[in-house]
């Protein structure tokens, strides 16, 4: 089990042209989360984890200071080792991945948000994933290339009589790590992700412009703290570079994780 503690610092943001602006003076955004996870391992190479996030945002623009927050989306996966890491030269470590992301939490267009919509804590859509994960080990060091697909339901927004269907686009997220294991147990890792979506549509129609794509750099270490702790902790930061990101925020924050494992159930 683990909570990881989580702060961002929006400076800037992509639109839909792809140009990067940073925000203006008047303007600000926080955002906090806190993410109750655990995980279990069944079947000697399967894992079923949960992860119930707690998410806050404090916005300021236009004189208005706006604070609100609550449960987000509540996620369940599963993953499936195939082969592991290091058990073959040449065969890497393949894992099967899928998962199911509920929508527990309120969308930007629920009502009582606040007037900058702090509020807003999900999508408001069901959330269904499968990715691949390849893994392999080189003496302390670990290669990590991962690929996620998702696909959102259907949902109809809007007040009555003037109500629209949308749909999400499929989104795919793109994730290379790199970590170093020292004889200490202590680890370091730098990871680069890549996260696009198409174009939503509306009554069926496609909605030129709303896709999405967000690039983002993690640095990270990992102390044990006892035989059944850990903590880990480090940086993130989207990359502001021009005609990379797309329709989305750019911040840069810092997040903690607690971990307690268990080697069997008591």
């Amino acid at each position: 089990m683990g909570l990881e503690l989580k702060a961002g610092e929006v400076f800037g943001a992509f639109d839909s042209g792809g140009r990067f602006a940073p925000l203006p003076p008047q303007a600000s955004e926080l955002d906090l989360e806190q993410d109750l996870f655990g995980v279990v391992r069944v079947l000697d190479r399967g894992q079923l984890s949960v992860l119930l996030p707690l998410i806050e945002t404090r916005r300021t623009s236009g004189g208005l200071t706006d604070f609100g927050g609550g449960i987000g989306d509540v996620n369940a996966a599963v993953r499936y080792d195939v082969t592991l890491a290091g058990d073959s030269r040449v065969v890497p470590g393949v894992a099967l991945l899928a998962g199911a992301t509920f929508p527990t939490g309120k969308p930007a267009d629920a009502a009582g948000l606040g007037p900058l919509a702090s509020g807003a804590t999900g999508i408001g859509a069901y959330q269904i994933n499968a990715g691949l994960a390849l893994e392999q080990v080189f003496g302390p060091w670990l290669v990590n290339a991962t690929g996620i697909v998702a696909q959102r339901t259907a949902r109809t927004v809007g007040p009555e009589g003037n109500q629209v269907h949308e749909r999400l686009a499929a989104q795919t997220s793109w994730l290379a790590a790199l970590a170093y294991t020292f004889p200490s147990d202590i680890a370091l890792a730098a990871s680069a992700s890549y996260l696009t979506e198409g174009n939503a549509t509306i009554n069926g129609v496609e909605d030129v412009g709303t896709g999405h794509r967000l690039p983002t750099l993690t640095l990270s270490g990992l102390v044990p703290l006892r035989a059944a702790w850990r903590l880990e902790g480090g940086v993130f930061g989207v990359l502001p570079l021009r005609l990379v990101g797309l329709n989305q925020p750019a911040s840069i924050g810092l997040f903690v994780t607690v971990l307690r494992s268990w080697s069997s159930w008591i």
